[in-house]
């Protein structure tokens, strides 16, 4: 039977734009239907101020109901700009449309086309229980809020989640017209204060202060009344507010909760708007997912014979749409609630940062937004190289200055000159990069796939010619795959060694072949495998151990997985032994002329399991805290250092293993910070395979927030990679100071090359394309 015919009753609970407009759509669809929207609230009462649209939404608007659609935009106050108020200085990026308008107004418009429809409303009524809605009606549309009844009755259906961020916030008013959506940002003794504040109307702004709870206990707030919160936040932005005061609407501080459901509908039972998610403030969503939410529920009623299969492709369509919006805003929450982690950026980068912290957001679709802003930006990066300020933060990040020392150019510490007006600046991966006092002609990282054809650790013409091939590419650095520091620390027979002198001599033609294509800087990534080694050649499988392998080391007797053989745990011989493998696999790197060593701290491997708790169980020095399970990497840090001398010494380091017990990235950066003092100069970001059972959430960019958080917490340049194929991509994370070098690998095509092919020619205009 058509639901048109078995749906003659609809209740819609929540008398928000959410369940008006819901009710509006479903009358326009079916006049025939009785539908009675309950609110507890009296007419004309609400509280908040103004809701904001992006111009993506008005499109739709337009096509669910046109006399509304000219009613709210009517009414709507529209901007393009973003303005940034930091350090003292106004950033505006022009290009992103918004409209705002007054949340009376809305309800306003949406009650009327309600009663003009003949949608009953029903103010001042309570939904208490099951009894106040089943058998009432054939729909029951749960619309009320954040703390809904309704779903509360049904919540071993719903299964609903709800999370408190760490900030506090409280949503207030002021008649200061501001002429564009503005972030401000306030140190104070306390700590950083910061408000999103927009125009919704021609007289009126919303204006939300939003602080970490201990800067919000530190300034008593936590103990402060409307009054006094009021006085507070008027008399600590009084020059933005220019003599206005602030308003309050029964405002308090508050933790934004974000709302999740595994379901979405139980029987005829469905929900809507906040009650089935909510997305933070911070992207400007909650009345515009909530009325799209009404919008596609009417659209598969309308579509879909079957009340039941309405329901179901409702949340089939809206629930992963709305899930992807809430991940990008807890991207923009987490940047907020962690907002003082990037105060040292520079205004320019930091604006960069502020405008793409959902990862919505490109360089690409920054340029077409706003090409001066842009254009402005990356002068600025050009401008700073070298001056430790900005785009390399090398001297006070890595040790290293951007100076090129006796080639010519400029003494160390001398500032570039600012690029001209009329000079276009390189997009910001092509700025150059030095590395304590290694000069990268750019930021970008070319890292080889493990070939697994060298025999003995010897490797052959097809490495040679990848390597060299990928010289070509014109990215500034070319990396290896791991090079096995000793016979067995190799991970698969075919792994390539630096620990005999045919091995070196063999790296030393390798450095000539890539000097004699580009200006490429080569680096080698030394590893022992540990508990990882003896495995078959990764065509046969990952991880699969060989027949006849060789005896394996870790920091505990665990196996890397069932089946694989047990590591010995090292004693002090076998730590001595290692360490002075990787100390000699590093004079051997030297005397053959490679540029840069990447020392391998992760993705389970020897180091790499010595610093996760779920490799080392240790009970002496080199276990338990972290200060004991850094004890030995630190060793071999050291060790290496020293006879590497005053050459590029980085390090790849897991920033999580995806493991509940494991390293997260908190930990990963106190590990960072700690590196630094010890003489690394970058730091990889890596993540999981500690254990295969990890939990992987691999996708574009997936390493880029680990990488953010290490290198604005530890101050410590970092390398980023995680599938990076664009380099927009890289541009982004280079402008938004969330990296200082990015790492790409070649896509599998480029594998079947070779240098000694004469078509081969990778280029940066090939790296370009979109």
């Amino acid at each position: 039977m058509p639901w048109r015919d078995r749906v003659r009753r609809v209740l819609i609970a929540g008398g928000g734009p959410a369940g008006l407009y819901c009710g509006l759509l479903l009358k326009k669809a079916n006049p025939a239907l009785d539908i009675t929207i309950v609110e507890r609230n009296p007419a004309g009462a609400t509280y908040g101020w103004g809701v904001v649209f992006s111009d993506r939404t008005l499109a739709e608007f337009r096509e669910a109901d046109y006399p509304t659609y000219r009613e709210i935009t009517d009414r709507f106050v529209v901007w393009d700009a973003i303005d940034i108020l930091y350090g003292g200085e106004r950033r505006r990026c022009g290009g992103h449309v918004i409209a705002g308008i007054a949340r009376r107004a809305l309800l306003d418009i949406l009650q009327q086309a309600c009663d003009a429809r003949g949608v009953r409303l029903r103010f001042q009524t309570e939904i208490a229980g099951p009894a106040d809605w089943e058998g009432v009606a054939d729909l029951v549309i749960a619309a009320d809020g954040v703390n809904s009844v309704i779903r509360r009755a049904y919540a071993r259906v719903f299964q609903p989640s709800l999370r408190e961020g760490k900030a506090k916030y409280i949503w207030l008013g002021t008649r200061r017209v501001l002429g564009a959506f503005t972030f401000i940002f306030r140190e104070t003794p306390f700590g950083l204060f910061q408000v999103h504040a927009y125009p919704y109307d021609g007289a009126t702004s919303t204006f939300i202060v939003e602080c970490a709870e201990e800067t919000w206990r530190r300034a008593g707030l936590d103990v402060a009344d409307e009054a006094t919160s009021l006085a507070f936040c008027e008399s600590l932005f009084a020059e933005e507010l220019g003599g206005q005061r602030l308003m309050s609407n029964n405002s308090k501080w508050i933790n934004f909760a974000t709302v999740k459901n595994n379901a979405w509908r139980h029987g005829n039972v469905v929900l809507l708007g906040d009650a089935a998610h909510t997305a933070h403030f911070s992207i400007g969503s909650g009345t515009k997912l909530a009325m799209e939410d009404a919008i596609a529920l009417t659209r598969a009623c309308e579509q879909y014979p079957d009340l039941e299969q309405a329901l179901a492709m409702y949340q089939m369509e809206r629930k992963p749409a709305v899930e992807a919006f809430q991940e990008a805003a807890r991207a923009s929450r987490t940047d907020f609630e962690n907002m003082r982690r990037y105060t040292g950026l520079p205004p320019g980068q930091f604006a960069c940062h502020l405008l793409t912290r959902s990862g919505r957001i490109s360089y690409d679709d920054l340029r077409l937004r706003d090409p001066l802003f842009v254009d402005g930006l990356d002068r600025e990066l050009a401008a700073a190289v070298g001056t430790g300020r900005a785009a390399g933060g090398a001297a006070d990040r890595s040790g290293a200055s951007d100076a090129t020392g006796p080639s010519g150019q400029r003494a160390a510490g001398e500032p570039a000159p600012p690029p001209s007006r009329l000079e276009v600046a390189p997009p910001p991966a092509f700025l150059p990069f030095v590395l304590r006092g290694l000069r990268l002609e750019n930021r970008i990282i070319r890292r080889a796939r493990p070939v697994f054809a060298a025999r003995d650790g010897l490797i052959g013409g097809e490495e040679l010619a990848r390597l060299a091939a990928l010289a070509t590419s014109g990215a500034g650095v070319v990396m290896t795959a791991p090079v096995a520091v000793s016979a067995d620390g190799r991970i698969t027979p075919g792994d390539p060694g630096m620990y005999r002198d045919d091995h070196a001599a063999a790296w030393a033609a390798v450095v000539r072949a890539v000097r004699g294509r580009s200006t490429a800087r080569i680096a080698i990534t030394l590893n022992h495998a540990g508990r990882r080694g003896a495995a078959r050649p990764r065509a046969e499988g990952l991880d699969r151990p060989l027949r006849d392998g060789w005896p394996l080391l870790g920091p505990s007797p665990l196996p890397y997985a069932p089946g694989h053989p047990v590591p010995r745990a090292m004693g002090r011989t076998d730590m001595d032994r290692a360490r002075d493998d990787f100390v000699r696999a590093a004079r051997q790197a030297h005397d053959a002329g490679v540029d840069a060593l990447h020392l391998h701290c992760g993705h389970g491997y020897l180091l790499g399991s010595f610093l996760s708790p779920l490799a080392n169980r240790r009970t002496d020095e080199y276990g338990g805290r972290l200060q004991n399970r850094m004890r030995f990497p630190l060793e071999v840090l050291d060790a290496v250092r020293a006879a590497w001398a005053d050459r590029p010494l980085t390090v790849a380091l897991n920033a999580t293993d995806w493991e509940r017990r494991g390293i997260d990235v908190e930990e990963a950066a106190e590990m960072a910070r700690v590196l630094k003092t010890h003489g690394c100069d970058a730091v990889e970001v890596l993540a999981g395979q500690t254990t295969p059972d990890s939990r992987p959430a691999y996708g574009r960019g997936f390493l880029t927030p680990y990488g953010d958080v290490i290198r604005n917490e530890a101050r410590v340049a970092t390398m980023v990679g995680g599938h990076l194929t664009r380099t927009g991509e890289m541009h982004i994370l280079i402008a938004a100071g969330r990296a200082d070098l990015c790492i790409t690998e070649p896509v599998l095509s480029e594998d079947v090359e070779r240098a000694t092919d004469p078509p081969f020619s990778l280029s940066l205009l090939r790296l370009r394309s979109h």
